[in-house]
């Protein structure tokens, strides 16, 4: 997602009795938090403790298309054995992978492209290679405009289909919109949401990329006086569930081009958001870095919000999750 605009991404896990190569059936988590990554590095899927303790990793990118690219691509290229061995080490870990679509670099409605269409061909690919959703990262920003541009309806039209086709239950769909995008005056993702929100699992919003906005506390959560860059309880305050929002911000400042907060500032602000307003969605991450960084990054982060309550919540996710993946 590191664009000139916005970047993000997300991860997931299932299990069956009899393995179909290249054709599994998955499991939704039963709840968050989520702890979200983005790889679009790696060239082989890392080790699951290289991973931990992020649940939901993203897969960059698959494009309108229908092709996988980056990591997605290296996806496709996996044999189906090795595709399936893969997917068996990251559920019994209580991870769970998903693609994420789209990106900076893909303008589908832009381009002119069905989201019916499109929807489909993506909705293929997820079954066809195994994972457990998709993340939405659509930042075809012309086709947005400043809110009355026909993106919104574009992207209504390819949730509805996306979500026919890979059905609540059995898959997740999340989406990544800019924070800005929930704004009052002409925010999109607002229409999304009236619209679609109810076939969307949650948004990992990315709160990065917007000048000198979300670098503190006050602005990332309460508010940022600006109606243009809202705060995370703005975007409550404009009719989204805090349950369904997952604060989104970059590993280190070179992975994005602003908005980046150290993290022990940014464990911080989390404690904060859980203790005024029972914030417990989880974070998201721009990007996974094979370097160790990535994981430094989520272990201070959760580290800092509440210790071992924080520890504990995770492996009560984990221990959930492996038991809806048992075959018994």
């Amino acid at each position: 997602m590191f664009t000139l605009s916005a970047l993000a991404f997300v991860l997931s896990g299932f299990f069956c009795v009899q393995i179909t190569l290249g054709a599994p059936i998955p499991h939704k988590r039963d709840t968050s938090p989520y702890y979200v990554t983005y790889n679009d590095e790696a060239a082989t899927p890392p080790d699951p403790q290289d991973i931990e303790p992020f649940n939901m990793v993203n897969l960059a990118f698959l494009l309108s298309s229908g092709n996988g690219s980056d990591v997605a691509g290296k996806w496709e290229q996996l044999s189906d054995s090795d595709r399936q061995s893969t997917l068996q080490q990251y559920e019994q870990a209580g991870i769970q992978i998903m693609v994420s679509a789209f990106g900076g670099e893909d303008a589908p409605t832009t381009n002119g492209l069905n989201a019916t269409a499109v929807a489909d061909s993506m909705a293929q690919w997820v079954i066809q290679y195994g994972v457990h959703g998709v993340d939405v990262d659509y930042e075809d920003f012309a086709a947005f405009g400043d809110g009355s541009g026909p993106g919104a309806d574009w992207v209504i039209a390819f949730m509805k289909a996306l979500r026919q086709q890979l059905p609540q239950g059995k898959y997740l769909i999340s989406h990544a919109p800019i924070a800005p995008w929930f704004k009052t005056d002409g925010g999109p993702y607002l229409k999304i949401h009236q619209e679609v929100g109810d076939l969307i699992d949650w948004y990992n919003v990315q709160f990065y990329n917007q000048g000198s906005a979300y670098t503190t506390c006050d602005a990332l959560i309460t508010t940022m006086n600006d109606t243009n860059n809202p705060a995370l309880m703005e975007i409550v305050a404009n009719g989204v569930p805090i349950e369904k929002l997952v604060i989104g911000k970059p590993t280190s400042s070179a992975d994005a081009g602003s908005g980046y907060m150290s993290p022990t500032d940014l464990a911080n602000c989390l404690a904060q958001a859980k203790q005024q307003y029972g914030y417990d969605s989880g974070i998201m991450n721009w990007q996974y870095h094979t370097d160790g960084s990535t994981l430094a990054w989520i272990k201070g982060v959760l580290g800092g919000t509440s210790g071992s309550e924080s520890s504990s919540k995770r492996q009560l996710v984990k221990r959930r999750l492996v038991r809806r993946l048992s075959p018994w």
